[in-house]
């Protein structure tokens, strides 16, 4: 190891190392000299003025005056700068003592790969890895050139710059701090840098968080999703047996988790568990999910569970609310899977059975008169549905458009892009006076917000997927009324959410409210016949997703003057949409045996790609040995992903990992900034990760 230390004994460069206070006392004296030697001068030469007999020896008297001061500042000069110089050689053997014996490890190296220095304990913390660490300080080298090549223009000038980063040897992580600075360097053409390298030993902090995170509680809330059902369809002698059955199997899954469960209600559990835990059960894919589902209950659908995970919160309170939120979501997507939300990110275990209808009329009615009465209140009313608006979207909002003029309310509907179905309703709707000006553009409804305007949801639940999503904000009151699976960027702050998964769509449950009112009424013809559209556009002609509610609500809307012909005709299909239809069946491909994967090039640049695409996802799924499909259609900049399943797979979970949703059998995603074919093998990498999660 060497040093180099620098000292020079002429008085301009102790003047440069003089401390700054020092420096300025010296200067303002020799100012104050020069001050007193001037107005000295100026008695002498008033003095001589008076008696010329004095000249002489006033100018003996100033010149012993000025020989004085200057042998004075000299000592006084020489005296101080013997002190600089004590004071400079001080400090420099203190700077060389102290990298000596840093406590840290420290290496002072240059850009070009050059080591110049170690210190001792630098030597003996990496002696063991002779060569290696050689290579770890290469890295760090390299991390600093290019943290300099990255810097703005005017950046680069500076010859400063600090270092900060973590890295790890073997078994020990380090924090690198320190300096870098120019180094002039002769015949070298490219500007180099000497760095100065402290490795401060993180290791023991690092356990210690990792034992703070893993000890770091989580809250959770189960649910036994069909409780209700069970209860009143079993006999009274094998209810007490099969609910001590279920709970046992909760107990014994927050036992072999070391988790903490408490009942709170009949139907749910609190459960406190440590992070390290909840991970080993992510890991288990929550089994329990499955071993509820199969206990042995005759005769009525098998027992499930909805579990919510959460550690949002600065404390056990927030964290429980929280944990209210996930378990909401969790219930909002059909039950029978668990939610875990860890630092905002969600993750969805379970999901993969056909939710099973299990809605009251109570509800219904109880949504009916909140509804009502929220109507009543306003000053006016908007109804918006999701963008690209279809007929489930538009018929939903025909119901709700009459129970709000019942009730003497100004109502509007914000539509935007249509499909081909929407655009024949349309054309019937513009036939019509009172239905001439009840549709208005995204920025018309901003317009019409008034001070206490209601806003109602139709058929989606996503912020970010209604037609104007700044109308939430600035509408007074929002209601959601929607069946699909619910997503994390659900609309919170509604003030009335009729939110029930088990419908086959939006009609379906504004007829129900229309129904139970308790208002007298009168559907007109065409809105009667938009909200059997809806119902007839989700349920595939009552082939998915059908209950006896879904029949119910069909009957109510064929008394109330549904003309079926008329709604058929606005599904038709012009010749040259289904020879497009029929083209992109004719290219599908088949991948994991079971799925139909087909592309619509959409060269024409048809508006309605998405829908035409839908279209042939649905007749894919007339073909024997096919058990879902997707078709991806290109507009604009986007691709469109339609998804179709007849139930043994859920397009859902499939379109989720590429940022869709929707249901079980019926699904939906768009992509944005990627190639056709980039986007196929994205669907099929998330087909594949679909089977390779249920096999494991």
């Amino acid at each position: 190891m060497y040093y180099c230390i620098n000292s020079n004994n002429n008085n301009t460069e102790n003047e440069e190392k003089m401390p700054n206070n020092a420096y300025r006392n010296w200067r303002a004296l020799q100012s104050r000299t020069k001050v007193y030697l001037v107005i000295i001068a100026i008695l002498i030469v008033l003095l001589c003025v008076l008696n010329y007999n004095l000249i002489i020896p006033g100018i003996i008297i100033y010149a012993i005056i000025i020989l004085y001061t200057t042998l004075a500042n000299k000592k006084r000069k020489a005296e101080l700068s013997e002190q600089l110089k004590d004071l400079t050689l001080n400090v420099n053997q203190t700077a060389k003592t102290t990298l000596i014996n840093s406590p840290f490890p420290l290496a002072i190296v240059e850009t070009d790969g050059n080591v110049i220095w170690k210190s001792e304990k630098f030597v003996s913390e990496f002696e063991t890895l002779d060569l290696e660490i050689n290579e770890y300080l290469t890295e760090i080298v390299k991390e600093i050139k290019l943290t300099i090549e990255n810097r703005e223009d005017s950046e680069k000038e500076k010859i400063k710059g600090e270092v900060n980063t973590s890295i790890k040897i073997e078994n020990k992580d380090y924090k690198v701090l320190g300096s870098y600075v120019k180094s002039h360097k002769l015949h070298s053409k490219e500007q180099e840098y000497t760095t100065i390298l402290y490795f401060i030993d993180e290791t023991y902090q690092k356990k210690l968080e990792q034992r703070q995170e893993e000890l770091d509680l989580c809250i959770g809330i189960i649910v036994i999703d069909n409780y209700e059902e069970i209860s009143q369809r079993i006999s009274s002698e094998m209810k007490p047996q099969l609910i001590a059955k279920m709970e046992k199997y909760i107990y014994d899954w927050g036992a072999k988790y070391n988790s903490l469960i408490v009942k709170s209600d009949r139907d749910m559990f609190y459960c406190i568990i440590e992070q390290k835990y909840l991970e080993e059960a992510e890991l288990d894919k929550f089994s329990i999910l499955d071993e509820v589902k199969e206990i042995d209950v005759p005769d009525i659908t098998k027992p499930t569970l909805s579990i919510g995970f959460s550690d949002d919160g600065l404390n056990n309170i927030e964290k429980s609310e929280s944990a209210r939120a996930v378990i909401d979501i969790a219930l909002g997507r059909g039950g029978d899977q668990a939610i875990v939300k860890i630092d905002g990110k969600y993750q969805f275990f379970g999901g993969r059975t056909e939710e099973v209808e299990k809605r009251t009329k109570i509800k219904a009615r109880i949504v009916a008169h909140a509804l009502k009465e929220l109507i009543q209140e306003a000053d006016n009313v908007i109804l918006m549905g999701h963008t690209n608006g279809d007929m489930d979207s538009i018929g939903s909002a025909m119901g709700l458009y009459r129970l709000s003029k019942t009730l003497g309310k100004e109502t509007k509907i914000v539509i935007g892009e249509t499909s081909i179905a929407l655009n024949n309703f349309l054309s019937e709707v513009k036939k019509m006076e009172e239905y001439s000006e009840i549709f208005i553009t995204k920025q018309e409804s901003l317009d019409f917000v008034k001070q206490n305007t209601l806003l109602i949801v139709v058929d989606t639940n996503k912020k970010t997927y209604v037609e104007e999503p700044d109308l939430l904000e600035k509408a007074g009151k929002v209601v959601v009324i929607d069946h699909h699976r619910r997503s994390t960027d659900y609309i919170e702050d509604s003030i009335l959410t009729f939110h029930e998964v088990y419908a086959s769509s939006a009609s379906e449950l504004v007829t129900e409210i229309i129904e139970y009112s308790q208002l007298n009424i009168e559907l007109e013809n065409l809105e009667a016949e938009a909200l059997y559209a809806g119902i007839t556009l989700d349920t595939k002609n009552f082939t998915f997703k059908t209950g006896v509610r879904t029949f119910e609500a069909a009957a109510f809307l064929r008394k109330s003057g549904v003309d079926i012909i008329k709604v058929k005709k606005w599904f038709q299909s012009d010749l040259h949409t289904y020879q497009i239809i029929s083209e992109i069946v004719s290219k599908s491909e088949i991948v994991n045996e079971t799925i139909a994967i087909s592309i619509y090039e959409n060269e024409d640049g048809n508006e309605n790609a998405n829908i035409i695409a839908a279209k042939a996802a649905d007749e894919l799924l007339t073909i024997g040995g096919i058990n879902a499909s997707f078709v991806l259609g290109k507009m604009e900049n986007k691709i469109y992903i339609s998804g179709r399943s007849i139930g043994g797979i859920n397009v859902q979970l499939i379109l989720e990992k590429l940022g869709g949703g929707g249901h079980i059998t019926l699904a939906g995603a768009q992509l944005e900034n990627i190639s056709m074919e980039d986007a196929k093998q994205e669907l099929i990498n998330r087909i594949n990760e679909y089977f390779y999660e249920i096999e494991n």
